[in-house]
Formats: C-alpha cells, structure tokens, sequence
C-alpha cells in the first residue's frame, strides 16, 4: 500500500487520489417537480378518503355488508381493531361520541394519520423527503399499548371501550 502524500497544493492523496477511493463528488440531481413530489402524499390521501367515502356510504351497523370479526366471532373477543368500521362511519358523519364510543384508538389513528399526512404533504411542497423512521422503543410501546386495549376492553370494568 502507497503511503499518503502532499501535492504542490499542500492537501493530503491516499493511493486512490484526491478523492479517495470513492471518486470526486456526485453533484445532487435536480429537484423533482412540484406534481411529481405530490404524486405519493396525494394518491395515500385519495385511497384512504376513497375507503372513508364507501364506509361512510355504506352503514357498517346493518349485518350482511362486511365480514365479521373472526376472533370475536369464534372466541368472543373483541380485537383492537374491532368496532373500527363503525367508528369510521360515525366519525364521517360527525358523531365523535359515537365514533370514541366504537373504537377509541381508531380515532387516535384518524388523528396521527391527519399529522402525518400534513407533515408529508408540507415537506413534498418543500422539496424534502419524508423519511419515517420508527426505532424498536416505539414499535414495542405501540404493541403495549394495543395489548392493553385489548385485554381491557374484554375485561367487565372496560366495558367503556367495547364496540
């Protein structure tokens, strides 16, 4: 291996050149247009007000138009995502008691959801990527916390937040 040297310039060369052994720098491309930059944030927010608009058009309180629950169906328990249908549907129709009363974290999720999209939507604009990185901590917290609604909601003092 070449020792390091120093050009008439007085800065140091590995045995690769001036740019070490990576070449020179790449210059960053240029900025994506404003309709590219939207294309991801505005399609997430269509498919998620498409799936709004159907269950706010189509009543999830009268049987036959969605499937059950299978676990409350053979076990008899309420999973946290239960009551989730109805809740959206309250929700669209602007009864957050009732959408709070159906599933109390799917209204949560409706609220992060809203922060985030406007978070993305806000940086898209901007020109800077959204990059969500959720480190391990969170990931087990967020199991923590739907495990406790679970078991809590099937317990008789958390009878509040069955469906």
């Amino acid at each position: 291996m070449s020792e390091p040297y120093s050009d008439a310039s007085g800065h140091a060369h590995g045995p690769w050149g001036p740019y070490g052994a990576y070449g020179p720098p790449v210059p960053s491309p240029p900025p994506r247009p404003l309709a590219r930059r939207l294309l991801a944030p505005l399609g997430a927010l269509a498919g998620v007000a498409a799936a709004f608009a159907y269950v706010g058009s189509v009543d999830p309180n009268e049987p036959g138009h969605y499937p059950v629950c299978p676990l409350l169906r053979f076990a008899g328990l309420y999973c946290p995502g239960c009551g989730g249908l109805r809740s959206a549907h309250a929700f669209i129709h602007g009864d957050l008691g009732t959408a709070l009363g159906a599933n109390a974290l799917a209204v949560v999720g409706y609220g992060i959801f809203a922060v985030v999209m406007v978070l993305w939507l806000v940086r898209a604009v901007r020109g800077v990527p959204m990059r969500l990185a959720i480190s391990p901590a969170w990931w087990w917290g967020i199991g923590a916390v739907l495990t406790l609604f679970t078991v809590v909601r099937n317990l008789p003092f958390g009878a509040a937040l069955a469906p």
